[in-house]
């Protein structure tokens, strides 16, 4: 077995550990994370999902949280472990980057710049990467210690 193998099934482990005593039905099927070398996504499904995800996915970050850290323990150079529920955050990225599009286009009209709201690292990359794409815009993140940034989209 090599070595990506280890590390997901200690990442399935994991998250069995944590969900079965608290009583959740769901099951776990894993694939390769797009566009991250060697990454993994645990995909649960689950009837009890609005629970595992939380308001605004804030369970479920705790989640992936988690097994990140229980599996970093034990291998200190592993790919970042994703966790999903029932595709919430396939949906909340898809949602949060048609919302920095349709800013952007606003800037491009307007002249003026905005604001996003304040983001984690892992959002603020999809919209840099995102808005990198259009012509005439430039994204920049606000120079602060927290881990919470806003960006502003501005005219190239």
């Amino acid at each position: 077995m090599d070595i990506q193998q280890k590390i997901t099934d200690m990442a399935v482990r994991v998250a069995h550990a944590i969900l079965t005593p608290l009583g959740y039905t769901y099951s776990i099927e894993t694939t390769p994370t797009e566009g991250e070398e060697n990454g993994v996504t645990l995909m649960i499904s689950s009837p009890d999902a609005r629970f595992l995800i939380g308001d605004d996915g804030d369970k479920l970050d705790d989640l992936q949280y988690l097994v990140n850290r229980l599996v970093q323990a034990e291998w200190e150079d592993a790919p970042r472990i994703r966790v999903d529920c029932d595709s919430y955050r396939e949906r909340a990225e898809a949602k949060l980057l048609r919302r920095a599009r349709s800013r952007a286009e606003r800037v491009l009209q307007t002249g003026r710049p905005l604001l996003m709201e304040k983001l984690n690292a892992y959002q603020r990359r999809l919209i840099h990467n995102e808005l990198a794409k259009m012509e005439g815009i430039t994204t920049s993140s606000e120079e602060t210690d927290s881990r919470f940034k806003r960006i502003t989209i501005s005219r190239a």
